[in-house]
């Protein structure tokens, strides 16, 4: 072993280290300040223990808040509808382009590409001319619709498919299924780890979305959360204890489904066939 080697995995594991603290601390630090009153946080005092422990914050939210379950169960309900949809228009999109022969293939691909190469704060006016001529501000449709198919990752499941072995879906034909069929029975069951990877990406994207529902919200029963915490910042006062207690609960969904998907994300795809 040479010293090069010997002394790379050492600096290599310090370096993963330092990061992780680095990216710990803030969530520490906001942790520590939701369970700590506002007067202490603005005191400019240091300490990730809190020196007055306290549970009112979460019993504000909880409690004194009525809005905050409209808020939270808008948030979820938006994050599914718009995870779902991707996965299935997103992944038949990929599919028809990766196996699919049709007129225009190469035109709508091209378009794919040229979608991507389009800043979405670009796309936020017409977005919200189009939401208002429908009449869609303030509605879950107006939420969700837009959102529901996106083009990174209809290139990514394009790119998925194109790998995809031919011989299972020449497998399914001769059984006399359809393209259909063959996709929701055979293909979509074996691309679990591009379908997690999806998943996780747009339901973070969806479920820390600020500036769509700031754009297109403006009744406070139908706010999601990132909108909901704002109203928690005033002119003159921002009270960071209730905004840090609520920021806790607003990770909690997210660590889930992240942990709920993490087996198929990091799985590599492996196929297998054999005589029956």
């Amino acid at each position: 072993m040479t010293a090069k080697s010997f002394w790379a995995a050492p600096i290599l594991y310090t370096i993963l280290i330092l990061y992780a603290i680095l990216t710990f601390l803030p969530f520490a630090w906001a942790l520590s300040a939701s369970f700590k009153p506002l007067a202490e946080i603005v005191s400019g005092v240091d300490g990730l223990i809190p020196q007055q422990f306290t549970t009112e914050n979460y019993q504000q939210i909880f409690v004194q808040e009525p809005l905050f379950f409209r808020w939270l169960f808008n948030s979820v309900f938006v994050a599914v509808c718009v995870t779902l949809g991707n996965l299935v228009f997103n992944s038949m999109a990929g599919y028809a382009l990766a196996r699919i022969q049709f007129p225009g293939k190469q035109l709508w691909f091209f378009i794919i590409l040229a979608v991507l190469m389009v800043p979405g704060q670009v796309t936020l006016i017409p977005t919200f001319l189009i939401l208002k001529n429908l009449g869609w501000l303030n509605s879950y449709q107006g939420l969700i619709v837009p959102s529901i198919v996106n083009a990174t990752f209809i290139f990514m499941m394009r790119q998925f498919f194109i790998n995809f072995p031919k011989e299972l879906e020449e497998a399914a034909a001769l059984d006399g299924l359809g393209y259909l069929e063959t996709f929701f029975q055979v293909v979509l069951p074996l691309a679990k780890p591009a379908l997690a990877a999806q998943a996780i990406f747009i339901f973070m994207g969806a479920w820390n979305n600020f500036l769509t529902p700031l754009l297109i919200l403006s009744d406070p029963e139908m706010f999601t959360l990132p909108l909901g915490l704002n109203t928690f910042k005033g002119q003159y006062i921002s009270y960071w204890n209730y905004i840090m207690a609520a920021s806790m609960i607003f990770t909690l969904p997210a660590l889930l489904i992240y942990a709920f998907f993490n087996r198929y994300f990091i799985q590599g795809v492996t196929f297998t066939g054999g005589k029956g």
